[in-house]
């Protein structure tokens, strides 16, 4: 199965009345999910196969209370509960689309995201889940029945920085789920992981040899020299 991201622009940011403890909530809201149409990515999600798996992501996330999101681009499909930035309330449908609202939590990371707002920051929302793709006519990726929703937003703040590079790398990788429903990332995708952020973090490359690494490591997906 491969890690498949989504973005989305167009967020707007609510602030609601003070709850019982005094604190002032604030919201983002717009398009988390689209289906019926060939998205920026060239993927495609039959609108039966997303109501399947919101439908099932709704009752078993949203409504027990636990449909958490990331601030920035993570590393894998799990949720990483260190980085949680807020927590998705509603996923409704709209035609084709999946209006979503999420409400931001005074986390660490939380916090920073309503800064950025408060400060005049423009933030996006990613989707993040797990599936099958099969390549249809004019280069379209049809999204699978398997298809499954790691979490419907993420927050991101700059879609084209190194940290989406490292996104787009995993996109490429195959994951594993184990009989007891573990998610398993291949050796590749480790090792990928590992000299991807060595480069990120020293900022040593320049967004040509940045994509000649990417166009690499994909070629060592493809041969199993890994």
């Amino acid at each position: 199965m491969k890690l498949i991201c989504e973005y989305t622009e167009d967020i707007n940011v609510i602030q609601e009345s003070k709850d019982d403890d005094g604190d002032k909530k604030m919201y983002i809201e717009g398009i988390f999910l689209q289906t019926e149409m060939k998205n920026r990515n060239g993927r495609y999600y039959p609108k039966p196969v997303m109501e399947k798996e919101v439908s099932r992501y709704t009752k078993k996330y949203i409504d027990e209370g636990r449909a958490y999101g990331e601030l920035g681009h993570p590393k894998g499909p799990t949720i990483n509960p260190e980085r949680i930035s807020h927590r998705i309330v509603s996923l409704k449908e709209d035609g084709n689309n999946y209006i979503g609202k999420a409400v931001l939590h005074s986390t660490t990371f939380g916090d920073i995201a309503k800064n950025i707002i408060k400060e005049g920051g423009k933030l996006g929302v990613s989707s993040r889940g797990m599936g099958s793709l099969v390549e249809k006519k004019d280069g379209i990726q049809e999204v699978q029945n398997d298809f499954y929703l790691s979490t419907a937003a993420d927050i991101v703040v700059d879609p084209s920085a190194p940290d989406a590079f490292v996104n787009g790398i995993m996109e490429g990788v195959e994951w594993l789920w184990s009989p007891e429903g573990k998610l398993i990332a291949t050796k590749a995708a480790e090792q990928i992981e590992q000299k991807v952020e060595e480069h990120t973090r020293s900022r040593s490359l320049d967004a040509r040899q940045m994509l000649g690494l990417f166009e690499k490591y994909l070629d060592i997906i493809a041969k199993n020299e890994i």
